[in-house]
């Protein structure tokens, strides 16, 4: 049986999210129909400094405080994460992120990768998230 053509009203439309984090060169996130995909987010200020310089826990504090901004200012939050890949440089001291992940998270468990890497995108980074979230339709 042929599958039914979509026509482009069928496709839902591509937005751009902005937050008030760290400056990047890509989107915070974008919303794609009830899907949010954020981009990695890093334990930087709003100024672009880096937050908990050879402090694991306080980098994944900061990294989780950008994430929560960023799914904040396209309506959602933590609860409705679905999916995390969290790159670290270290996967030995996974217990520390994971710990402050539960934090965020509390009951809800989502779908989460963690991912060894030899360097992230700056000097003394040692820690990156990245989700996807569902939207409530609008």
């Amino acid at each position: 049986m042929a599958r039914p053509r979509r026509s482009a009203a069928d496709v839902p439309e591509i937005e751009e999210v902005e937050a008030e984090i760290q400056p990047m060169f890509s989107a915070d996130a974008i919303r794609y129909g009830d899907l949010l995909f954020v981009s990695g987010c890093v334990p930087m200020d709003t100024d672009g400094k880096l937050v908990g310089d050879g402090d694991l826990e306080q980098q994944t504090r900061k990294v989780m405080e950008n994430l929560e901004t960023v799914l904040e200012a396209a309506g959602t939050d933590c609860s409705r994460i679905l999916k995390t890949t969290v790159f670290m440089t270290d996967i030995s001291r996974r217990k520390i992120p994971d710990a402050v992940r539960r934090e965020y998270f509390q009951e809800h468990r989502p779908a989460s990768t963690i991912v060894e890497v030899t360097a992230l995108t700056a000097e003394g980074i040692e820690i990156e998230i990245e989700a996807i979230a569902a939207l409530v339709s609008p």
